[in-house]
């Protein structure tokens, strides 16, 4: 595994492990992206509310973050494969009770509103609070230093097509079915069956990964111990905690996924297929990144080139907003795609290369709880600030605020600015 050459591109798609582990990650990715893009289109459809499109990621936030830090002691302490497995399998758990509800077109939500969803929502919140830690811990496991940027990067590869795949596949489908046996459960039904069996195709993927020794401890620590050092890590490391905090407070203010079916119904007319092509698009543009950041890595001038992609982010975000035409919506979406995986491959690799081994679990669960923080905390904002101020205002607002983080970053964290990895 070391002969690899470090210059390959390719070099940890050669490790078949890796293979395994990103195999499982795509098909759980794919799985969730589908079965979401078409639960956000029936819940606006059903209730015609914007802030309702905002509870589902608070739903799925707030149990995610007060799992997280827990987790992450779990994820240094315990076996991290045996975690993973039983999270998958509450994930297969809360998506089959989602495609219940869908039986005669929604009647249970109709009839009781979207709180069944939302406390499904926030069950898979729990379930992904445990395996977010576990996971990014075993992927410096399974490769050498010498390939953790690499690996960064196929890593994120693997998920951004995933979900570029996932609600693009979903809307297309679903749209097709609805049109073809309209006035029947036919459409929903298939849709969350097809999301059912993929997530059991990843259980099977990651089982054909080896378990790890859990990691040894320098000493004993109680829980109340192993939170606090693991706080104190990022806290005191000020490149990895800028580099999380501009992931926390760019997406949290820039994000506009959440108002996708606003936008695809209300102002763009595009219907669910359109729903789903613009929910790939920022994923389109990450995927393409991945493949240039393969050959070209981002991380010499690591602090320089972050600050850059997050100001790209925020100045596409403004311009999805006011754009009112499809394909310029869509090419936007793109940007705010390519210029996220930058920002996602240079963090992901910081965490790796300053996080010592017994302590992956506890700072990735502090890196997840930002990153969670910035989707799902951040689809609620916007589904608030829409409700309040109008879908546009909102979301310009929000690509403002993200230029005003990237420059605060500058100015307060010279050395985030100087990075190079």
């Amino acid at each position: 595994m070391n002969d690899v050459p470090k210059t390959d591109p390719y070099a940890v798609l050669r490790i078949a492990e890796f293979r395994n582990f990103q195999l499982s990650r795509f098909t759980l990715t794919f799985a969730v992206q589908l079965a979401e893009t078409i639960l956000g289109w029936k819940v606006y459809e059903i209730t015609h509310d914007k802030l309702a499109l905002g509870l589902i990621g608070l739903a799925e936030a707030l149990p995610f973050i007060v799992t997280s830090l827990f987790s992450g002691h779990i994820a240094d302490n315990y076996n991290r494969n045996k975690i993973v497995m039983r999270t998958i399998y509450a994930m297969l758990f809360c998506f089959a009770v989602i495609t219940c509800f869908m039986f005669n077109d929604a009647a249970v939500l109709r009839a009781n509103g979207m709180w069944p969803v939302y406390f499904i929502i926030g069950i898979s919140g729990i379930a992904r609070g445990f395996m977010a830690p576990c996971m990014q811990s075993m992927l410096p496991q399974i490769l050498p230093r010498e390939l953790y940027a690499n690996g960064a990067t196929w890593s994120s590869n693997t998920w951004q097509t995933a979900a570029v795949t996932g609600p693009a596949f979903g809307g297309l489908m679903y749209g097709l079915l609805k049109s073809n046996f309209p006035g029947s459960d036919v459409a929903e039904l298939v849709s969350f069956s097809v999301a059912l069996v993929l997530i059991g195709a990843s259980a099977y993927a990651f089982s054909r990964v080896a378990q790890r020794p859990i990691p040894k401890k320098e000493k004993t620590e109680t829980l109340s111990e192993s939170l606090k050092a693991g706080l104190q890590f990022v806290f005191n490391k000020q490149e990895m905690l800028s580099a999380i905090s501009l992931d926390l407070f760019a997406v949290l203010f820039g994000g506009a996924v959440a108002l996708l079916p606003v936008f695809a119904s209300d102002i763009l007319h595009a219907g669910p297929q359109g729903l789903g092509l613009l929910r790939a698009a920022p994923f389109l543009g990450s995927a393409i990144m991945g493949l240039f950041l393969a050959y070209y890595p981002p991380t010499f001038n690591a602090g320089r080139n972050l600050l850059f992609a997050v100001t790209g982010f925020g100045l596409a975000t403004i311009g999805f907003a006011v754009s009112h035409n499809f394909v310029l919506s869509f090419a936007m979406l793109f940007l705010t795609g390519v210029f996220d995986n930058v920002s996602v491959v240079i963090r992901q690799t910081i965490l790796q290369v300053m996080t010592p081994n017994h302590m992956r679990g506890r700072v990735s669960a502090v890196n997840q709880i930002f990153i969670s923080s910035s989707n799902e905390i951040g689809a609620f904002e916007s589904g608030l600030a829409a409700k309040l101020f109008g879908t546009v205002p909102s979301v310009i607002f929000g690509g403002c605020m993200t230029l005003v983080v990237v420059a605060s970053t500058f100015v307060l964290a010279p050395k985030m600015r100087k990075l190079k990895l």
